[in-house]
């Protein structure tokens, strides 16, 4: 089996309750959408999980390169030279990373040793920006965000970083006739016109998991892409 999840945003209890729900079995396959790291109480703790299992394939998401950024500079060991590398770019992305929840994935982060510290951060560089597949004859398209600067004429190499990672998607555009474009990102508490806010979104050819874990009242979601079963967590 198939099964997608996204926004984990560090809840690793409710990560765990959903793996329970699903019964990952070493044969199925668990595709994560992004944003396993910041807000949530466990994010490096949910990252060691994921480092432990053979069977995930993991999507960056916006939050995974925010963290890699900040980290990589705060394992850089002090000396003048990492000083005086310091400029107004390095500041300016870790401030958007301050504001956008770091304080967790700092703090645990801190408590590994060095050797620890580098094999985390050589695994979220490997994180892919797209997983395409098919699944009982359903061509899926797997992606952190959406496809920002959307055109039909466009192949999915053309889209850049930034637009799978941090543009959002157009839910009232189907993106394409014959692939259903799972995404997280946007809470679905935040779609417009979604009759069912914080529960997986289905529309023209979308489906949004992204049920605002981390926040409150958010909760973790799962869908099962052979069944179409939905699974989610308790809220947060």
């Amino acid at each position: 089996m198939n099964y997608v999840i996204s926004d984990i945003h560090g809840c690793y209890d409710q990560f765990m309750e959903i793996l329970n729900l699903i019964r990952l079995k070493s044969s199925d396959t668990l595709y994560v959408l992004g944003d396993v790291v910041d807000r949530g109480p466990n994010p490096i703790k949910t990252l060691l999980k994921l480092m432990e299992m053979p069977n995930v394939i993991c999507i960056v998401g916006n939050h995974e390169l925010m963290a890699l950024d900040g980290l990589r500079f705060l394992n850089t060991q002090v000396t003048t030279e990492s000083v005086d590398a310091i400029n107004a770019e390095i500041l300016g992305n870790l401030w958007d990373w301050q504001r956008n929840g770091s304080k967790t994935t700092i703090d645990e982060f801190k408590l590994l040793d060095t050797e620890m510290r580098q094999e985390v951060l050589s695994f979220l560089m490997e994180f892919t920006m797209y997983e395409e597949l098919t699944v009982n004859g359903q061509k899926y398209l797997l992606v952190h965000a959406g496809l920002g600067d959307y055109s039909p004429e466009k192949d999915i190499e053309d889209y850049s970083l930034k637009n799978l990672t941090w543009d959002r998607a157009d839910y009232d555009v189907q993106y394409f006739e014959d692939t259903i474009v799972i995404t997280g990102h946007t809470p679905t508490q935040f779609i417009t016109g979604n009759p069912n806010p914080g529960s997986i979104y289905k529309h023209l050819n979308h489906i949004a998991i992204d049920c605002g874990c981390g926040m409150p009242g958010g909760r973790l979601a799962a869908i099962c892409l052979e069944t179409g079963e939905e699974f989610y967590s308790s809220t947060t």
